[in-house]
């Protein structure tokens, strides 16, 4: 994005740094990295991520605001309310678009949000990897409001770990080691100190929870949690057996609670108006169907990493949608060819990771990951058999 930069690694660049850069991230924990790396990150002056900043912050206001709890209940399932929600969503991430407004010029346009955690540790590792192979300009950097990875990953744990020690506090997945984030957890357990347990090993006696570290039962005071419940009902009867103790009134502490997850959403969108994020209704709330449809994309308010969304809609698509009280018609953007690469241009993607301490009024803004993609939709089931594209981070103009 900043023509003189990108301009100089693109010049740079050779297919053997790319290889050394891919063999240093996967150095740590070989064959756990599933998802495909980008060949670059992405550079960012100072004004296009001051509007991010400035966008967040209007979003923030909202969920800081009093009534923002009263306003979101409707948006936790019902069947899904998990007991013990604390006061504050401790992590959330917001995705912005490097799109094109009517005028030409770029702006970040806000995608989705979501309360819930993303690739806090591997990121940390990748920003050291790409500067130790790439030249990045010493004015730019991934981290936030003067983080730096010491900072940083204090925070991380600080909030992680709450007042307890790292053998009684758990990172939970459905089978982990599965996961295509994997990579994240490896380095979570690097950075914490914690273990990664799958919702099939939890022990429950009474009200407290129990799992084996090591062989040796001991008991979980805090998880951090990474179930997505959308994923735990496409399980085996089993496992959703299993993981009906989250459903369950017991003696732990969620960082973040789960219900956060349905909170901060695209739920949330059509309260929040604001320049750079689209236009945003309930279906249930449309009552004539616009006549452009080819302007909007059609998305199921509780699904993940883009299953569901419709791209091209038509009348069809949505006469067959049986709750529209949980899908949003939400008005497209023009995302921007803005990463100039070797065999074309390259769409982008910046998500910025928020942390909510404790006891803190408000959460920060620390660090971010980015995507970048040549299909139609971020992600890797449309980048297929093409270069220059995937998971990446972005460096800020400081």
């Amino acid at each position: 994005m900043v023509e003189t930069i990108r301009n100089t690694f693109n010049s740079s660049f050779t297919d053997e740094k790319y290889r050394e850069y891919l063999h240093e991230l996967n150095l740590p924990h070989p064959g756990q990295l599933d998802f495909p790396v980008a060949e670059t990150p992405v550079f960012c002056d100072k004004v296009f991520t001051q509007k991010m900043i400035d966008a967040c912050e209007s979003i923030v206001d909202v969920i800081t605001s009093a009534e923002f709890k009263e306003e979101s209940a409707k948006a936790i399932p019902k069947g899904l309310n998990v007991p013990g929600e604390n006061k504050i969503c401790n992590f959330i991430a917001f995705d912005f678009g490097i799109c094109e407004n009517e005028e030409g010029n770029r702006e970040p346009q806000l995608i989705e949000m979501q309360g819930f955690p993303t690739l806090f540790a591997f990121q940390v590792w990748q920003a050291e990897c790409i500067r130790n192979v790439f030249s990045i300009p010493d004015n730019y950097d991934n981290y936030l409001n003067g983080f730096n990875k010491k900072s940083y990953l204090q925070l991380l744990r600080e909030i992680i770990l709450g007042t307890y020690e790292a053998e009684n506090v758990i990172l939970l997945e459905i089978f982990p080691k599965k996961q295509k984030t994997r990579i994240d957890f490896f380095f979570t357990e690097d950075y914490t100190g914690i273990k990664q347990v799958c919702i099939t090993e939890i022990i429950k006696k009474g009200r407290k929870l129990y799992y084996l570290n090591d062989g040796k039962e001991t008991e979980v005071k805090r998880i951090y949690n990474r179930i997505i419940f959308d994923e735990l009902q496409q399980q085996s009867p089993e496992v959703q057996e299993k993981g009906k103790v989250l459903l369950e009134d017991v003696d732990v502490e969620w960082v973040p609670h789960p219900n956060w997850f349905f909170r901060i959403s695209k739920y949330t969108l059509p309260f929040i108006k604001n320049k750079y994020i689209p236009e945003t209704r309930f279906l249930s709330d449309i009552k004539h169907i616009p006549a452009d449809l080819e302007n909007y994309v059609l998305k199921p308010l509780f699904s993940f990493a883009g299953q569901g969304v419709v791209i091209d809609v038509t009348k069809e698509d949505i006469e067959k949608v049986t709750d529209a009280e949980n899908w949003i018609l939400q008005r497209k953007v023009k995302y921007a060819e803005a990463i100039t690469t070797p065999d074309g241009p390259a769409k982008a993607e910046i998500r910025i990771f928020y942390f909510w301490k404790d006891g803190k009024a408000r959460p920060i803004a620390t660090n971010n990951l980015a995507r970048i993609s040549k299909g139609k939709m971020i992600g890797v089931r449309y980048n297929k058999d093409k270069t220059w594209v995937g998971g990446t981070l972005a460096f800020f103009e400081k």
